[in-house]
């Protein structure tokens, strides 16, 4: 008898270019795979809206209350895109498990805030809905994140070889998965955060599709060094950042103002590649094969730079398809898993990675 449930889970990452849904199938606590997906974009009011609240402003509450709703209305709006694609109905679906949208990540202060309005959510679509995955990890003294390297260790460790997962979103990070103990990880730095902001204000385009604009460019060395003493990367991990650090503003500081943007593009892609590398072979000297998920896989440019780095250290780089998961789906699909843990109640946070006290079960759930 097959008693596999269906969990949708939603992500909408750092990058803010909107977001993924992904349903798997899970028996119990067991992975039993991924089979969709969906996506919608945000507006560009929405992302303009999103952004401004990274800051310190004017009548925040409110503010971000209303964007909680929206986000909502456009969650709903891809999960109903998702059932429709795919002939489900809503009560064939366990829960949705939804990230949010991360507004501001203060593990300093014990805090990090994921925009989304989750009993709203719930309403709209009429399946359990369970958020707010960061907080309990917070409160048992860790980071928050990344959540995702218990995900990756389910799905992707191997007994024969240390493998790490690099997912580069807007913030890159890694999962060390070992041969034997626990699996650990920490944000390395930039992903396409600090590329995409700089061709949204050069070129007023989102991002640079292909990693074309970059490739017209060439390294800054002097620019590359600067960025490059961010106090952030000789922490230790446990260890988590996001776009409060890694912001167009604190770039613009190493800037003269009279440098060509393409060598400035190229050289921020120099900079997360030689980052996530420089992270990667502290973290885990030996390893040999690295598994890439999320969008900075697409970035031709970033990724031939990791290749130069890489081929250095003899190490070979596979997207997770390889794996039998779309690198696209990955962390949509690890918050449908978190979902899942939280209904079975299993403890699901990585400890090892964000520095809690304990293992403790992730999420807050909203019946609908």
């Amino acid at each position: 008898m097959n008693t596999a449930q269906i969990y949708i889970g939603l992500m909408s990452g750092t990058s803010m270019d909107g977001v993924d849904a992904v349903a798997i199938r899970m028996n119990g606590g067991q992975w039993q795979g991924a089979f969709a997906h969906a996506f919608l974009p945000y507006s560009g009011s929405l992302k303009r809206d999103l952004l401004a609240l990274q800051n310190v402003g004017d009548n925040e509450l409110h503010r971000s209350q209303i964007l909680a709703q929206d986000l909502a209305d456009l969650y709903a709006q891809v999960v109903q895109q998702l059932l429709q694609n795919n002939g489900l109905q809503a009560k064939q679906i366990r829960a949705i498990g939804c990230h949010g949208q991360t507004v501001r990540h203060a593990p300093q202060y014990g805090y990090s805030i994921q925009l989304a309005n989750l009993p709203l959510l719930a309403e709209k679509t009429g399946i359990f809905t369970i958020g707010d995955f960061r907080s309990r990890d917070l409160a048992a003294g860790g980071q928050g994140a990344p959540l995702v390297p218990a995900f990756h260790k389910a799905l992707f460790s191997n007994e024969n070889e240390t493998r790490v997962v690099l997912n580069i979103g807007g913030i890159a990070n890694i999962s060390v998965l070992p041969t034997q103990g626990e699996a650990f990880g920490f944000d390395t730095g930039a992903g396409n955060m600090l590329m995409d902001a700089w061709t949204q204000h050069i070129w007023s385009q989102d991002y640079d599709k292909n990693g074309e604009l970059a490739q017209q460019g060439r390294v800054l060395p002097e620019l590359l060094a600067q960025l490059s003493q961010q106090e952030y990367f000789a922490l230790p991990y446990p260890k988590s950042t996001g776009r409060e650090l890694f912001s167009l503003g604190w770039l613009k500081t190493f800037l003269r103002g009279d440098e060509n943007p393409h060598d400035v593009l190229r050289t921020l892609a120099q900079f997360s590649a030689q980052t996530i590398a420089d992270a990667i072979v502290q973290a885990a000297p030996n390893v040999q094969n690295v598994f890439v998920c999320g969008g900075g896989i697409e970035n031709a440019t970033l990724m031939s730079c990791l290749q130069n780095l890489f081929d250095e250290k003899s190490i070979k780089w596979h997207s997770t398809a390889q794996l039998h998961l779309n690198p696209q789906w990955v962390e949509a699909a690890a918050f449908a898993w978190l979902a899942a843990c939280w209904c079975v109640q299993m403890p699901s946070n990585p400890h090892h990675a964000t520095g809690a006290r304990q293992a403790v079960i992730l999420g807050a759930g909203h019946f609908a």
